[in-house]
């Protein structure tokens, strides 16, 4: 079993810049990937930025150049840079862990139990 605790949240303008903090704690050592995921009201959650034990690291397209996402082993930790916030940024953040084999973010199957998230951590940007 693995905890996931999100922080970092908050009102921010538009422009404006705020970092997301994920502590993962409890079977960290089975962890391979670490994501963070965003949703909005009526719509799918959606894959943010993620990053893989090795480093290799993956963004939604609306987010690249603005985003940055980075781990610390030591601390179990993973982190969201955000940069250059939009309205459309707006949205509750998610942190997810991934404990299975690590295949470079290909949708897994319905039903796939080897993955974690956290409770979400609500992101507001105003124009």
């Amino acid at each position: 079993q693995v905890r996931l605790v999100e922080s970092g949240g908050g009102l921010v303008q538009a422009g404006g810049s705020l970092r997301l903090s994920c502590v993962a704690s409890g079977g960290v050592y089975g962890i391979t990937s670490m994501d963070w995921y965003r949703q909005v009201p009526d719509k799918q959650r959606e894959l943010v930025a993620g990053i893989s034990n090795g480093g290799l690291t993956n963004y939604a397209a609306s987010v690249k150049g603005r985003f940055a996402i980075s781990r610390d082993h030591a601390k179990n930790t993973v982190y969201l840079q955000m940069n250059s916030l939009r309205p459309e940024d707006t949205a509750v953040y998610y942190c997810h862990a991934d404990t299975g084999p690590f295949t470079g973010w290909v949708p897994r199957p319905r039903g796939y139990e080897a993955d974690y998230w956290g409770r979400g951590t609500q992101v507001t940007v105003s124009s």
